[in-house]
């Protein structure tokens, strides 16, 4: 294989993968913006959302396939579902929060991150959940580069739906007042916002893209897992880091420079493809050290 079909690979792979950091980090992003919480339960909510899609879509697989038209209508099902989970989570475990000090909802966020976890160890006895489509290997070749029919259109349903989040919050009257709550929590309550039905409504969204985000890795990998959550919140984390946490464009810039990064980092000799998570925490220890803010992030003044 010649050096530019390598690299022309590793482009798409990090382009995939980014996809998938992009929109968990989406959560992220908007939640520690609206509340100022790192929320570390949300990448299990990634892992929720593909349990459940799984679970739609071997229910209605005999009725409409296994193809695209059932995985699109288990991920909108699975996007509804834990949407609705991510806000059950804010009003049980973080609302009453609220006023305590960070480390308090820190703790509760890494709390509700282990029930969701051993919720689902305990419903599937710690094993490997296989995610069976009838997706098939059909694409187009490129020059040198193999694309799949599965990879094109997972691309293009992030793409679609991160387009439609920034189209939310920039022209609807909730992404206005998401924006507003973000500036000053007070003056919104005093001018008559509705500031828990905001944070309601931004924790739903953040939690139906990352459904949305583990219903395609489901389809993409082929298999679920318990615990894998975990690193993808880790690595999301890190992307919303790099693109500048508050900052909704800068997470998606995030993910996809995180998602590059580690594609082509594993080319790099002596950096392996089992050094790629090392790589990924290296950049982001990197970016905290030169450039805090992240790529698109500002800094910010406490108020008194």
């Amino acid at each position: 294989m010649s050096l530019t079909s390598i690299l022309l690979h590793q482009a798409l792979n990090g382009l995939v993968l980014g996809s998938f950091y992009a929109l968990v980090a989406l959560g992220y992003t908007m939640i520690f913006g609206v509340i100022k919480l790192l929320n570390f339960a949300h990448g299990d909510l990634y892992m929720a959302g593909g349990f459940v899609a799984l679970l739609v879509l071997s229910a209605i697989s005999g009725i409409v396939g296994a193809g695209w038209p059932g995985i699109f209508l288990a991920m909108l099902l699975a996007m509804i579902a834990v949407g609705c989970l991510g806000v059950v989570i804010e009003r049980i475990a973080y609302h009453p929060m609220l006023g305590a000090p960070r480390l308090s909802i820190l703790i509760t966020a890494l709390a509700v991150s282990l029930v969701l976890e051993n919720t689902v160890l305990a419903l599937t006895n710690g094993q490997y959940a296989a995610f069976q489509t009838s997706l098939g290997f059909g694409g187009v070749a490129i020059g040198g580069l193999f694309i799949t029919y599965s990879e094109m259109v997972l691309v293009g349903m992030a793409a679609l739906l991160m387009v439609t989040l920034e189209l939310f919050v920039t022209r609807t009257q909730y992404g206005r007042a998401m924006r507003a709550v973000a500036v000053d929590t007070d003056m919104c309550a005093l001018l008559g916002i509705n500031v828990p039905t905001v944070i309601g409504v931004t924790f739903f969204i953040g939690s139906a893209l990352a459904a949305a985000a583990g219903t395609m890795a489901g389809a993409y990998y082929g298999s679920l897992w318990y615990f894998m959550g975990f690193l993808i919140g880790l690595k999301a984390f890190t992307a919303a880091v790099i693109g500048g946490i508050g900052s909704i464009p800068g997470a998606m810039l995030g993910g996809l420079v995180l998602g590059m990064l580690e594609s082509f980092g594993t080319q790099i000799p002596g950096i392996g493809s089992q050094w790629k998570d090392v790589f990924s925490f290296v950049v982001l220890i990197l970016v905290l050290v030169f450039k805090p803010t992240g790529l698109l992030g500002r800094s910010e003044q406490e108020r008194m």
